[in-house]
């Protein structure tokens, strides 16, 4: 498990990149390597099937002639819509824009994809972000916010990229058997003003709506408080039905993700002790509100 979702990049993109359709498909993904270089042979196939040269199917999608060879290649994961275009033009009844769901399935980086399935079949989780409010209470504009601040600066395509990576992992709170989330947020990532007025009270609008879940507790740590069992940092601890737990903090274990029983007892030691010092959550809840009307 790793709570780093993104990974940064080292340049800005260039015009032509940042108007190409789709993202690039990372080489140490074997599974979204092979998923999009079917893809890409299927529009190959069908494209050549109907006689239509690259170049002017490039002409007729709107894009440049290398873009289209590096769909083909399996070298660039398609938009939706470009698969969209790709089938009424090439006639295929459907056929291509059904691969939008395979598509979908890879879009997003592969350590985001194991946290997100690791979320998934988690029974429990107990979250405390003292940098930022934690990834899966953020509304999309307070993570766009944090992605555009990022440095080095992400291309616009890697920052819609993170952004609704960021949101789809939120499909936990609608699950059949939801688990039971246990948040506490420091104080004072609720006061930063990051994106602006009206991205903040959206974001402590979420907050409360979300802390109204039968399943969710949202606490928050007071910045007056002479006492923080989370000074070494964040904690993640996800518990499994099986009985098993991974955890993660950057004071244990140098940070490395750990599921042995003694190193879970002590992230489970820190944060029954945070969530001690910690606002009830019925406090919270009127704390945030205060908040919001002084916003």
């Amino acid at each position: 498990m790793s709570v780093d979702e993104y990974r940064a990049t080292e340049a800005s993109a260039t015009e032509t990149e940042a108007d190409e359709p789709g993202w690039e498909v990372d080489p140490d993904d074997d599974w979204a390597l092979a998923v999009v270089a079917t893809v890409g042979r299927q529009l190959r196939l069908r494209r050549e099937a109907c006689g239509m040269r690259a170049a002017d199917f490039a002409v007729a999608v709107g894009y440049g002639e290398d873009l289209v060879y590096k769909v083909e290649g399996g070298r660039r994961i398609p938009r939706p819509e470009y698969l969209d275009t790709a089938d009424a033009l090439l006639d295929a009844g459907g056929l291509i824009s059904a691969m939008k769901e395979d598509v979908k399935r890879v879009r997003y980086p592969k350590r985001v994809r194991d946290l997100a399935q690791m979320e998934a079949r988690a029974v429990e989780l107990q979250l405390y972000d003292p940098v930022n409010i934690h990834g899966l209470l953020q509304t999309s504009a307070y993570a766009q916010t944090l992605f555009r601040m990022r440095r080095p600066r992400y291309p616009a395509e890697e920052i819609e990229r993170g952004v609704a990576a960021r949101m789809a992992r939120k499909v936990i709170f609608e699950r059949d058997s939801a688990p039971e989330l246990s948040f506490v947020q420091d104080e004072w990532t609720l006061r930063r003003r990051l994106g602006g007025t009206m991205v903040v009270r959206q974001q402590l609008e979420h907050l409360l709506e979300v802390g109204q879940l039968p399943n969710v507790e949202i606490q928050v740590m007071p910045m007056d408080l002479e006492e923080h069992a989370g000074a070494d940092g964040g904690i993640e601890v996800l518990k499994f039905r099986d009985g098993t737990a991974v955890g993660r903090s950057p004071g244990v274990a140098n940070g490395r993700p750990v599921t042995d029983p003694r190193h879970l007892r002590i992230l489970e030691l820190r944060y029954g002790i945070i969530r001690a010092q910690a606002l009830t959550p019925r406090e919270s809840a009127a704390f945030i509100d205060q908040l919001l009307g002084e916003t």
